[in-house]
């Protein structure tokens, strides 16, 4: 359990909106005297009490108590306007800072990723938590801007009587500590459920992901049956926490009838005394109401307020972790003569090993190489280095002479071409996978490039041809066609360097064909190419070779001389010719 917070914690939540962003805070601004006026004008209902039973009463004058009412209806009206102007001017702001946040959030979680930095649950903790701060900013931050407002009643309370404001102070100060205590016993659950609701959902996912996979293998059930166990304990601390926070907003209401009657005591008390008039009593009454509804609010209101708070500490941390790039303002030329590598060692980011050390080899336009080696020899590891997406621990990777890192991501991307071992394909049409979703409409590089890959023919068999929609969760396209369609989204725009990742595990004869032109073709373009490779079918259209061992580079060197080395020597008694029979004679 978290120790009792301190009062800052309340107003934490809005100081930090306030550094997140200029450009909104005029709109802070404009919520903060509107709720000043706001909160002057809710004066008016005690007001209206006091001279109706102090003095309207007492004269009988019906042109005062008409005056009196149509004062009190106007500023009501006053009330409901300054109240709709606030709830717009919140809901703005929560936009504004949405609008900010989003792409910062959305951008931090992918390097986050591919860093190897902590990402609980799916990876969509962050997004949630952002919805949780807008929705809060809009519809929940005036409880907090209103709670510094109830000293001006507990003032008024002290205008009438002391003792009247005494009784104020000493309801606000229980409610507050409520407060806090409520803060202290939902802190740690609050996080618990927060946690177990992201596992929840990356579970659900999962099988939602692989229900192919599990009804074929008989594994439903017994999946689903995980899932319900997650399931049940989230229910349980979701219930722990309704409870928590239900028990507490009760004593809140108590404790706010107890200091109703409370004043209702000490204003009758005061009047038979002499001390006070009656209409002290009901504008007495009223105030108290309006100085402790803030912080019942807020206590009604407190998983809202905790979520806010939580999520918005954890986007700052998760912003915080994950860097922003350099930016790059010199634009480098495309590169055109050399792929170097230089000592290079590289492993899975955040974790304490290295896939890769020591690899070194240059390539020149034009050329090609078919990288081999046993699984887990650091193949794909070399991939993912080769293309930006892990950065190199020690060493480094030049195009021209110049390291990837000085080229902006995304002109890094039109210099790459690459397809993984896994194709995935993004919910868009044909034509837009194959562009890599760059918005340019350029329909001629989109179907240069399916017929590089030698896939044109398949795409305009389709239905739609390239408008054929794609999900990326159907199964409309076999494995090969989909890996078919992502080597024409390699070789979209003919980028320098080309990186195939066991480009051919899923093809037919075809599709080898296809894919051996497409090699010969980055060749012929002045290209380079790398192909990452199990099947030595590749490697006739590869002019140099690189064997990986246990991370190691245990060859480099042209295709013939590579495999003629590593080609294992003949056993004494084996013979290359097939043993002579003598013929029959005729």
């Amino acid at each position: 359990m978290a120790g009792t917070p301190s009062p800052e914690r309340l107003t934490a939540p809005l100081r930090q909106l306030w550094r997140i962003t200029g450009a909104p805070r005029h709109l802070l601004i404009l919520v903060i005297a509107t709720t000043a006026m706001l909160n002057v004008l809710l004066l008016a209902g005690s007001l209206y009490l006091l001279l109706v039973y102090d003095s309207v009463l007492p004269s009988r004058s019906l042109p005062s108590l008409a005056a009196l009412f149509l004062l009190v209806l106007f500023c009501y009206a006053l009330q409901g306007l300054f109240d709709r102007l606030r709830s717009g001017m919140l809901a703005d702001f929560a936009a504004a800072i949405d609008e900010v946040l989003s792409p910062q959030v959305q951008r931090a979680t992918l390097e986050a990723s591919l860093r190897g930095a902590r990402i609980s649950g799916d990876g969509l903790g962050a997004m949630r938590d952002l919805d949780h701060l807008r929705h809060f900013t809009a519809t929940g931050a005036a409880v907090l801007i209103d709670l510094p407002w109830m000293l001006l009643f507990i003032a008024a309370l002290f205008a009438l009587h002391m003792w009247l404001g005494v009784t104020a102070v000493v309801g606000a100060l229980g409610l507050l500590a409520l407060a806090w205590f409520t803060d202290a016993r939902t802190r740690a659950m609050s996080l618990s459920v927060a946690d177990l609701t992201a596992h929840r959902n990356l579970r659900a996912a999962a099988n939602l992901r692989h229900g192919e996979l599990l009804a074929a293998l008989g594994m439903r059930e017994r999946m689903l049956a995980r899932w319900q166990a997650v399931n049940a304990e989230y229910g349980t601390a979701l219930a722990r926490l309704n409870t928590a926070v239900g028990t507490l907003s009760g004593f809140s209401r108590v404790l706010r009838l107890v200091l109703q009657s409370s004043i209702l005591t000490v204003g009758a008390l005061l009047v038979i005394n002499d001390r006070a008039s009656a209409g002290i009593i009901f504008a007495a009454s009223i105030l108290v109401g309006r100085a402790l509804a803030p912080a019942d609010q807020l206590i009604a209101n407190w998983r809202g307020l905790a979520a806010a708070r939580d999520g918005l500490a954890r986007i700052f941390a998760l912003l915080s972790e994950v860097r922003p790039d350099t930016a790059v303002r010199t634009r480098l030329p495309l590169p055109r003569r050399e792929l170097t590598v230089e000592a290079l060692a590289a492993g899975p980011p955040g974790l304490p090993f290295l896939a890769i050390e020591g690899v070194q080899f240059a390539l020149c336009a034009g050329q090609t190489c078919g990288v081999i080696g046993p699984s887990g020899a650091g193949k794909t590891t070399l991939a993912r280095a080769l293309t930006g997406i892990w950065p190199p621990a020690r060493g480094a990777i030049r195009l021209d002479g110049a390291t990837l890192d000085q080229w902006e991501p995304s002109e890094r991307g039109r210099l790459i071409g690459y397809l993984p071992q896994q194709v995935e394909l993004l919910d868009g049409t044909v034509a837009e996978n194959i562009a890599r979703f760059d918005g340019a409409d350029d329909s001629a590089a989109v179907i240069a490039a399916a017929q590089a890959a030698g896939v044109h023919e398949l795409i305009v068999g389709l239905d739609q041809g390239y408008d054929t929609p794609i999900r990326a969760d159907s199964g409309m396209l076999s494995a090969g066609q989909r890996q078919r369609i992502g080597l024409a989204r390699a070789l979209y725009g003919e980028p320098f360097l080309v990186v195939l990742d066991e480009p051919n595990s899923n093809l037919d004869v075809a599709g080898e064909r296809s894919l051996q032109a497409a090699i010969a073709g980055v060749r012929r373009r002045g290209g380079i190419a790398v192909i990452i490779t199990h099947q030595l079918g590749v490697l006739t259209q590869v002019s140099h070779v690189l064997c990986l061992n246990a991370g190691r580079m245990e060859a480099f060197g042209p295709a013939p001389d590579v495999i003629q080395r590593l080609a294992p020597e003949p056993r004494s008694g084996d013979s290359s010719e097939a043993p002579q029979t003598e013929e029959s004679p005729a």
